[in-house]
């Protein structure tokens, strides 16, 4: 498994509840620039529509910009491939207030790209510096722990 790209601010402003697998509808240029790393999930999220789930706002630029088609969109909407028990389980998720999806890691398994995206609960302010202040009291723990 080779990580291609990741989203470290969605782990920080929110609380994971649930976490998904899928794969990518692409074209093959997309596959290209991606596999260089060349991805950016930064402000993307899944959305469904009807039946089918999306992947909106994610940035793929083309692999060869001068030799990209006319036509060619890096911010086109990436259909999900899911089970239909998944897609059915997302829509109940999806339809409770303050719950939404955000892509976590886009990586490679045996030459298919996969996406892991979780169902998310945004965290409240107060929380966030509280886990701030754990990770500074670990790290002066360890820093102690070193010095002895």
């Amino acid at each position: 498994m080779t990580i291609l790209a990741e989203n470290k601010k969605a782990f920080y402003n929110y609380e994971i509840l649930e976490k998904f697998k899928a794969g990518i509808v692409l074209q093959g240029q997309e596959v290209k620039s991606i596999k260089n790393k060349r991805i950016n999930l930064q402000g993307s999220f899944v959305a469904l529509k009807g039946e089918e789930v999306f992947l909106i706002g994610s940035n793929v630029p083309a692999y060869q910009p001068k030799n990209a088609p006319y036509n060619y969109e890096p911010q086109r909407p990436k259909k999900l491939l899911l089970k239909k028990i998944e897609i059915k389980h997302l829509i109940g998720k999806s339809r409770q207030k303050g719950l939404t999806m955000v892509p976590l890691i886009v990586y490679s398994v045996k030459g298919k790209i996969k996406l892991d995206f979780a169902i998310v609960k945004a965290k409240k302010k107060y929380d966030k510096r509280e886990k701030i202040k754990e990770r500074e009291g670990k790290r002066e723990m360890e820093r102690e722990m070193k010095g002895k």
